[in-house]
């Protein structure tokens, strides 16, 4: 079966913009073709031709963090229900945390979701595994039955590994495995009972507030554990200045440290959260306009290696019990693309090869997948994006059960219209 996509606006390995003929065959990447050239000749051979003309065709957009709630919540999420508003965001890979009910701590839960991910037939699904058992910090799980069983790293994201020990024991063993650590960084004993970021949000309202050093303090710690172990280390959603510099200096010295940030904490900071609406509490917390400053910087110098949603989807009713009662987090698959094209690219801040980049072939570089680039032989998850016409961010029309977003109503071009796995369309405006 052979798809043409045809007239498409593509990257160039220098960042410029050229027009090609995407050919799609029995899955993967056939050919790109010169979109000067007369289609005549293979036309006929197309079961589909898809006219792109005035449109980006990027590779499919690649999540290594986020929550599909499933198995245990479902009323927030599942996977076919996340997997479907990842499609429509653009997204083609998405890696789900294991922070369900029960926990992916056993292989049976793996078995689980690649199952279920399998029968929705959308798009790529990996599975985490927990370092501990029931991410409690008391006793690491079977990381070997675990890696057999489909899972592609090792993290008790909500929840940092509080116990020094704990961790280096589990980089060893992953270590041996060859496979990576993924750290949620905080520090339990800096931030009971707070809800957002310390700073003068927390003091106007009265509010227990997260210091940045909750997160540094334990990026530092893992930094000199993964040191010691020769373990791939990844940081995830960071979001303070103190972290990015570690990072930075880690690199700079060649421990094997990785790390990732959310659209979330390069475009707001918590001067922008406007009240108590839950909507804007999330975890890591919105921070200091020096903290955006210092993510936006270590993005743009390769300290951070890629853009995640930490999609985590919540009910609306969960939502209403305010910003110290609620939980934490925000959903992010429907909007990350177009507000940062909106935020950096369209204002002239950013590249777009560069937004591009760290979503697509970075992500797919640091953890080894096979997909990711917009070359002949590779899958053919692609994303179409219209980057003129502007939309408002409307939360009644998202795919994802969850509605908790702190972007309703912001006008944003550049929207995924069109999303191929494998050469199938998963999504179609």
């Amino acid at each position: 079966m052979l798809t043409i996509i045809a007239n498409a606006s593509v990257l160039d390995k220098q960042g410029n913009l050229e027009k090609k003929h995407i050919l799609l065959e029995n899955g993967i990447i056939k050919s790109l073709v010169d979109g000067q050239m007369d289609l005549a000749d293979i036309q006929q051979e197309a079961s589909e031709i898809v006219d792109a003309a005035g449109k980006l065709v990027t590779p499919g957009f690649i999540d290594m963090h986020v929550h599909l709630r499933e198995p245990g919540y479902e009323h927030k999420e599942t996977i076919e229900s996340g997997s479907r508003s990842a499609a429509k965001g653009g997204f083609t890979t998405i890696a789900c945390m294991p922070n369900t009910r029960p926990i992916t701590d056993n292989p049976d839960v793996i078995k689980l979701i690649l199952e279920k991910a399998s029968e929705a037939g959308l798009v790529k699904v990996l599975p985490y595994a927990a370092i501990t058992k029931n991410e409690l910090g008391r006793e690491l799980t079977d990381f070997a039955a675990l890696k057999e069983a489909g899972a592609i790293g090792f993290t008790d994201d909500g929840v940092g590994v509080q116990n020094a020990q704990m961790m280096k024991d589990a980089m060893k063993i992953a270590a041996e495995l060859q496979m990576p650590v993924i750290a949620h960084c905080e520090d339990n004993s800096l931030v009971v009972g707070a809800c957002v970021a310390e700073g003068e949000f927390a003091t106007k309202h009265g509010l227990k507030g997260i210091p940045n050093e909750s997160e540094a303090i334990h990026v530092g710690r893992d930094i000199l554990l993964a040191e010691a172990t020769g373990v791939h280390y990844h940081v995830c959603h960071v979001s303070t200045e103190q972290s990015v510099r570690l990072i930075r200096q880690a690199k700079e010295i060649g421990i094997r440290v990785t790390a990732e940030v959310c659209p979330h904490h390069l475009v707001l900071s918590e001067q922008d959260i406007p009240g108590l609406d839950a909507n804007w509490k999330m975890n890591p917390p919105l921070r200091s306009k020096r903290d955006v400053e210092a993510c936006i910087e270590g993005l743009l110098d390769g300290t951070l290696d890629m853009i995640v949603t930490d999609h985590a989807p919540h009910s609306v009713e969960e939502k209403a019990k305010g910003m110290e009662l609620a939980p934490f987090g925000i959903v992010g698959f429907e909007t990350a693309f177009p507000l940062l094209y909106t935020k950096f690219v369209e204002t002239g801040l950013w590249d777009l090869s560069m937004l591009v980049q760290r979503m697509t072939a970075d992500p797919a570089k640091v953890f080894g997948l096979n997909t990711g680039n917009l070359e002949v032989g590779s899958p053919a998850d692609l994303t179409m994006i219209d980057l003129d016409t502007e939309k408002a961010v409307n939360p009644e029309e998202f795919l994802t059960k969850g509605r908790n977003t702190p972007f309703t109503g912001w006008k944003l071009k550049g929207w995924p219209v069109k999303t191929w796995v494998d050469g199938n369309v998963v999504w179609s405006e």
